[in-house]
């Protein structure tokens, strides 16, 4: 495995693939978050953009029908705009000013996207509720329950973000780790990758403690390589933003380069751990897709984040 800039963080041993229609899907999931309000004609517009949502839904699922790729896109296009919404525009700045935007959508979720719920759920809600419409629409309601609990937790996990930013508290290490599988919204998007891939494990499957120590993983990884490719320019410009690598500094007195190469070898042996939890999980063929599908988000983000603007 090579490192990146001399840092030591590993590539992961997976072949990376990248769906054909990533462009198409691009422009259609730029249009919609447009039409519905997501973002304007303006900066907003731009740093979605530059975001490559479809970019890195394509690499997570290069070879699934195309309205699936969509949908995950749109997913993943809305959570980039509630990202920035919270750390980038000041929603998020305390949970005063964020709690009611979450209560809104909060609402949106309880209705299953039946409709948006509270006028204060604004485009944010309408979109929400859309995507929550279109995987109802697949008739699979234990998913689609699924998603919309993974959401909740990722709405309530923000407020707990927010707390932290108002107080300029940094968490505690385990803390961290536990919340930042929430707050990145990796859950939701496995779930609807498990949609596009199709043969899903029943719930006795899903359930087994070998099966959820792999999907817990999975998120980290996903998590863990985001926080160490924003940390150069979130260290410049958002030098208190919420970040493993910060963490591990604050907490154990390291200087920024000695913290970050900690967490690359955390990641790094993460990376190790899950694939002995694979090995022991690819001998039962219900599990294919499920183990397919994460071991295609481990490397998506990985190269995607190799080229994202959004790290620039």
């Amino acid at each position: 495995m090579r490192g990146i800039a001399g840092w030591g963080l590993h590539e992961p041993p997976f072949t990376g693939g990248r769906h054909a229609a990533v462009d198409q899907v691009a422009g259609e999931s730029l249009d919609w978050a447009r039409h519905l309000g997501l973002v304007d004609n303006g900066r907003r517009w731009r740093r979605l953009r530059a975001a490559h949502a479809a970019e890195l839904a394509g690499r997570a699922c290069p070879r699934v029908p195309v309205d699936r790729l969509r949908l995950l896109t749109d997913l993943i296009s809305w959570l980039f705009v509630m990202d920035d919404c919270c750390d980038e525009d000041g929603l998020g700045a305390a949970p005063v000013r964020l709690a009611p935007t979450v209560s809104a959508l909060l609402d949106v979720l309880d209705r299953h996207g039946a409709s948006t719920g509270a006028p204060d759920a604004g485009p944010l809600g309408v979109a929400l509720a859309d995507i929550c419409r279109r995987v109802r629409e697949h008739g699979r309601p234990p998913l689609l329950l699924r998603l919309v609990s993974q959401l909740r937790e990722y709405l309530l996990a923000l407020l707990w973000e927010a707390a932290n930013r108002e107080r300029r508290r940094v968490p505690e290490l385990t803390e961290y780790l536990q919340m930042r599988r929430h707050t990145g919204g990796v859950r939701p998007s496995l779930t609807l990758t498990d949609l596009a891939y199709g043969g899903l494990p029943g719930p006795g499957r899903r359930v087994d403690p070998a099966v959820a120590a792999l999907d817990d993983l999975t998120a980290d990884l996903v998590c863990w390589c985001n926080d160490l490719f924003s940390h150069h320019k979130e260290r410049h410009t958002a030098p208190d933003a919420p970040n493993l690598v910060t963490v591990i500094a604050a907490r154990t007195g390291q200087d920024p380069d000695a913290a970050f190469r900690a967490a690359a070898g955390r990641y790094n042996d993460g990376l190790e751990r899950w694939l002995v939890l694979e090995a022991a999980l690819a001998g039962d063929p219900a599990l294919a897709p499920f183990l397919a599908a994460r071991r295609a988000w481990i490397r998506a983000t990985y190269d995607w984040s190799l080229r994202a603007d959004r790290y620039a």
